[in-house]
């Protein structure tokens, strides 16, 4: 099993913190589908940053509210 990205988010809190948005209503404002945003959210799968700056704008903060990275070691 592949290791997970050194990226992590906080879209489970934006949605949470945004009328408890669920992962489709987000997933249907970014051209995306329920499965990946699932996938982002759970650090298994980064986004194109495209999707990364939709996701951003969809919250109303800048990228680096969304996703951080995490440095090794």
């Amino acid at each position: 099993m592949p290791a997970p990205p050194p990226i992590t988010n906080s879209i489970r809190r934006l949605r949470f913190d945004h009328d408890e948005m669920t992962q489709q209503q987000l997933a249907d404002r970014i051209g995306m589908t329920r499965q990946t945003v699932a996938a982002i959210e759970q650090n298994k799968y980064s986004p194109s940053l495209e999707a990364a700056f939709r996701i951003a704008e969809v919250f109303g903060v800048g990228i680096g509210d969304v996703f951080q990275w995490k440095t090794p070691g």
